[in-house]
């Protein structure tokens, strides 16, 4: 075979792999579209059992985020002065994004083998299960946005209204972003159940990596490349830009974070699909 030969048959065999991977992901919507009562239903139980048991209930998605700010407005104004202006309302307008990565992965690395029953007797799309977990989160990190948009309205921080319509942008990003990754790490859980407990020690370290406590000003320039390694850098950034310093985010910012996101996405998509085969028999 000549050289262009194998050139042409290399470029069919990749375009064939890319029409593969594209009829795939197509199926897998269609899939949950067509199991999509389920899908609400188990995000409805996840909304229900998260506060199930207490006295007040699902008013804990708003008091839970108001007694944090009173926390952090004490400790930061009084204790630790970290030379930020209004340094809580920096804080807070990026711990509501950053619980919102953090819970989903930690909740959904074990959304496959907590669901074993369902899994190993039923056939529905196991896709459904971590993204259960992540829609879940979503809607809760939605709800506690009401209390940041209150905070930042008394406040009257740098207000711009007008570039909140960016926002829903950001979090879609973010939520692609989370429901790639909770792909990755419930497929691996089954295999590996240690993971489930070393994600803990890992996403600790990863907010450090993440500008949530810090301005990313405050990392040395030759590290600034390292801390943009961080799918989260530019969402979290984003975020701040628009709810703190009220300007419009960085158009760079919000592509490389969508093109990190969208990756990471067809890659969970892939190696969950991969794994999923041989889920029952583990478990």
């Amino acid at each position: 075979m000549c050289i262009r030969d194998r050139i042409d048959s290399d470029i069919i065999i990749c375009n064939n792999s890319h029409t593969e991977v594209v009829i795939g992901m197509l199926l897998m919507f269609c899939n949950i579209y067509r199991y999509r009562e389920m899908l609400i239903n188990m995000v409805r139980r996840e909304l229900r059992g998260k506060y199930k048991g207490s006295i007040l209930g699902f008013l804990w998605t708003f008091i839970n985020p108001l007694l944090q700010l009173v926390v952090y407005t004490i400790v930061f104004s009084n204790i630790m002065r970290m030379g930020v202006s209004n340094y809580e309302i920096f804080l807070f307008v990026a711990l509501i994004p950053w619980m919102f990565f953090s819970t989903s992965v930690l909740s959904g690395a074990g959304s496959i083998i907590y669901n074993q029953s369902l899994v190993t007797k039923i056939y529905f799309p196991r896709e459904i299960l971590p993204l259960s977990v992540v829609t879940s989160n979503f809607i809760n990190m939605i709800y506690c946005s009401v209390i940041v948009l209150a905070v930042v309205l008394f406040y009257h921080m740098n207000l711009n209204l007008e570039v909140w319509f960016m926002l829903p942008v950001i979090a879609f990003i973010e939520y692609i972003l989370v429901i790639g990754i909770v792909l990755i790490v419930s497929a691996l859980t089954v295999y590996f159940r240690d993971l489930e407990h070393i994600l803990g020690i890992i996403i600790m370290a990863w907010q450090f990596l993440t500008p949530v406590m810090y301005p990313e000003s405050f990392v040395p320039s030759q590290y600034q490349a390292i801390l943009y390694l961080n799918p989260l850098t530019p969402i979290i950034i984003s975020f701040r830009d628009v709810l703190y310093y009220g300007k419009m985010p960085v158009v760079e910012n919000l592509v490389y974070a969508f093109l990190w996101s969208l990756i990471i996405f067809i890659c969970g998509f892939l190696l969950f699909g991969k794994l999923q085969k041989d889920f029952a028999e583990e478990l």
